[in-house]
């Protein structure tokens, strides 16, 4: 597996959760992980992101306090999932959310898409009012 891979992905009504994974690709130890989105017609925007042992996490502040990221650690160099939960959702999270690998040093923007290694195919999540 040479890219990481989404699931988890659907439709939802405003207000409600969803929680999306991300099989890393095993292969890139010591990479950070992300959650990026883009909604139609916009941009690659970070959503989120982790370091491998946990201690540097990030959020866009359009989503702090709403969405978690967290992951399965068997050790920082073999890390398997990546997660995403996402709670009161609104029609702007509705996106292609995509998960990203890549080594971001300290003080790099983690947040632009071109930071980023490694990137899946993407999970659509759509809410509906």
């Amino acid at each position: 597996q040479d890219q990481p891979v989404e699931s988890g992905g659907g439709s939802v009504e405003v207000g409600g959760s969803l929680t999306l994974s991300c099989r890393t690709s095993g292969g890139m130890h010591g990479n950070m992980v992300g959650w990026f989105r883009q909604a139609s017609g916009k941009g690659r925007e970070g959503v989120a992101a982790i370091s491998p042992s946990g201690k540097r996490i990030y959020y866009a502040d359009s989503v702090k306090d709403r969405f978690t990221i967290s992951q399965d650690v068997a050790d920082a160099k073999t890390r398997n999932t990546v997660y995403l939960e996402m709670i009161g959702l609104t029609p702007e999270d509705g996106a292609v959310y995509y998960c990203a690998e890549g080594y971001i040093r300290f003080g790099t923007a983690w947040d632009s898409p071109g930071n980023w290694d490694s990137w899946g195919q993407g999970t659509r999540v759509t809410v509906s009012s």
